[in-house]
C-alpha cells in the first residue's frame, strides 16, 4: 500500500473508497494543518512550474488558490480580505502588467 503523508482534499478518501480501495486518514489539529497547508503550497507551486500548457498552468493554479483560501481562513481571513488587500497593494505600488524588470537603483 503506498504511503502519501499529505494533506489532500475533502473528498479524496471517498473517491478511493468509491473505487473499491481502502485508505487510512486522521484530521489535523490547527498546527499541523497549517504547516501541512504550507507544504501543500509548495508541492502545488512546483507543480505548477512543471506545467506543460496553458491548460495544466490553469489546473495547478486552481490547486494554489484552493490552498491559500485553506491557508487565509487559518490566519482569520478569507478570500474578500485578500482580494482587498490586493487591490490596495495595486493602487499604491501598481501590478505586473508591464512587466517592469528593475535592474538597479541608487542608495
Amino acid at each position: 500500500m503506498p504511503v502519501y503523508n499529505k494533506l489532500v482534499r475533502d473528498l479524496i478518501p471517498h473517491i478511493i473508497e468509491n473505487e473499491g480501495k481502502a485508505c487510512r486518514t486522521r484530521i489535523l489539529g490547527q498546527d499541523e494543518f497549517r504547516m501541512a497547508l504550507e507544504e501543500k503550497f509548495l508541492e502545488e507551486w512546483n507543480e505548477y512550474r512543471r506545467a506543460s500548457d496553458g491548460n495544466e498552468a490553469l489546473e495547478e493554479l486552481a490547486d494554489v488558490l484552493e490552498v491559500m483560501y485553506g491557508l487565509l481562513a487559518v490566519h482569520g481571513y478569507s478570500p474578500d480580505d485578500l482580494e482587498q488587500r490586493r487591490q490596495a497593494k495595486a493602487a499604491k505600488r501598481g501590478g505586473f502588467d508591464h512587466r517592469i524588470f528593475l535592474i538597479d537603483a541608487e542608495d
